[in-house]
């Protein structure tokens, strides 16, 4: 990887300041050591506040008294579990009932995982979790809440790039032509994770999660399939879109340790 591509990676993750800046979390923790760990780590991303809390009583209350932009949740904590506080919560008409949620808990095996989700939970990890793939997941749900609003399959564009959801197309739009680019189901899936985020980093984790769908449980050799999969796609995009220049290739690049993203060249129009 050469330097520009690893700048352009590393400058993914201070771009989630854009994203976290004036974000509010309600944090449910009864281990005060990684409570306070999460916390100072939010605030450090842009965060304006994260209130924590060691109950699920009190989750409810915090909840009900004001609109939170995502919830962070245990599972195992005192009184009410994390997963019937977000049935509760997701219940009730309070302003933070439809507000994203993570639960970061212990519990992480697969049935415990969909027992999770189909409560109410818009992503599931299990603990420990590094730094990295926590700001990305919640990155990756704040992103998802903004495009709700937005019209039913609307078209992403980056730069020269047109995906269209519906037609589940990907095209290179240029003054002279547009072309689509041919790209197996699995390519397309990892383009649209990539391009969704709109410049701001991806975790190997997460796309695994939501590519490697056929999958129901996660290889101890997952991040070798993702980068020979990630190499292979670099070169397919290299050759069909060659008129963008080998300053901008690879059109993904590495972000720390166990993120890609897809350039940003909304700067760069067709």
């Amino acid at each position: 990887m050469d330097g520009e591509a690893t700048t352009a990676g590393d400058e993914s993750f201070a771009r989630l300041r854009e994203v976290f800046a004036g974000r509010t979390a309600l944090l449910l923790e009864d281990d005060p050591d990684l409570s306070a760990h999460v916390a100072e780590r939010l605030l450090r991303a842009g965060f304006a506040a994260v209130d924590r809390v060691d109950r699920g009583e009190a989750a409810l209350e915090a909840a009900a008294a004001q609109s939170y932009d995502v919830l962070i949740l245990d599972r195992m904590t005192n009184g009410l579990d994390g997963l019937e506080t977000l049935k509760r919560l997701r219940a009730s008409s309070g302003p933070s009932a439809d507000a994203p949620a993570l639960m970061l808990t212990a519990l992480g095996g697969e049935r415990q995982k969909v027992e999770g989700l189909l409560e109410g939970a818009d992503d599931y990890l299990a603990k420990p979790v590094g730094d990295e793939e926590l700001l990305a997941r919640i990155a990756a749900q704040l992103r998802r809440a903004a495009r709700s609003a937005k019209p039913v399959n609307a078209d992403l564009v980056n730069g020269p790039f047109r995906l269209s959801f519906g037609a589940r197309t990907v095209k290179l739009e240029l003054p002279e032509e547009t072309r689509v680019i041919d790209l197996s189901p699995l390519e397309f899936a990892i383009v649209c994770e990539l391009l969704s985020a709109r410049g701001q980093p991806v975790t190997k984790t997460m796309l695994w999660d939501r590519c490697w769908v056929e999958w129901n449980f996660l290889p101890d050799n997952f991040v070798n399939i993702i980068d020979a999969r990630i190499s292979a796609l670099r070169r397919r995009l290299k050759e069909q879109a060659p008129e963008l220049g080998e300053d901008l290739h690879p059109l993904i690049v590495s972000a720390r340790s166990q993120s890609l993203v897809f350039r940003d060249l909304s700067d760069r129009a067709g």
